[in-house]
């Protein structure tokens, strides 16, 4: 599990009031604000951008540049809770990993002849593990969800919280309201996964 998130302070401030002061300008909250998240999208995308593509840009300046322009654009996101908008950094993260996997994939490729037997598959460790068309399955899926399921499964399955921190996260009454909302959620995933299986 998430060991930051384990021993987060419920007293933190909640994002959404960061979120405000944001807006307001305040450059110490900008700062507390993507502190908070830093770490936490780093740790989801560690490993998502293929290989082809790490030479022209890293993970880590990936990550940073989503934070940059979450909060250069934050007065177009209207805050509906910490799930809502680690479900928005996330997105702008994986957009961005994949106009990076296209760039890589447009490039020539230059392989050393001694690293040619050695060459990298060009698909994330997610989707040599679970397959591309699995994963744009996933993707497809989880986007078909309701908001409250898939912020659920998003903070569950890909960044590992808590049932309490997601009740906290998403004003859940408490964590088995949020466990509730997750194997709905992730109920649903399933069947829509299959139903794209089956339409291909």
């Amino acid at each position: 599990m998430n060991e930051e998130l384990e021993g987060e302070d419920s007293s933190l401030e909640s994002t959404a009031s960061l979120l405000v002061r944001v807006r307001a300008g305040e450059a110490p909250a900008r700062e507390e604000l993507a502190g908070r998240y830093l770490a936490m999208l780093g740790r989801w995308a560690h490993g998502r951008l293929p290989r082809a593509a790490r030479d022209l840009v890293s993970t880590e300046d990936l990550v940073q540049s989503t934070v940059v322009r979450a909060l250069n654009n934050v007065h177009t996101f209207q805050p509906r809770g910490e799930g809502a908008f680690l479900a928005y950094l996330r997105q702008i993260l994986l957009n961005q990993i994949r106009d990076e996997a296209k760039r890589a994939r447009r490039r020539p490729e230059h392989v050393e002849l001694e690293a040619a037997h050695h060459a990298a598959d060009p698909r994330s460790p997610l989707d040599a593990t679970i397959g591309r068309e699995r994963v744009e399955r996933y993707e497809a899926a989880l986007a078909e969800l309701n908001e409250g399921q898939r912020q659920a499964v998003i903070l569950r399955l890909e960044m590992g919280m808590r049932y309490r921190d997601i009740a906290e996260s998403l004003h859940l009454p408490t964590a088995n309201a949020a466990r509730s909302l997750v194997g709905r959620g992730l109920v649903n995933l399933a069947h829509l996964m299959k139903e794209h299986h089956e339409h291909l």
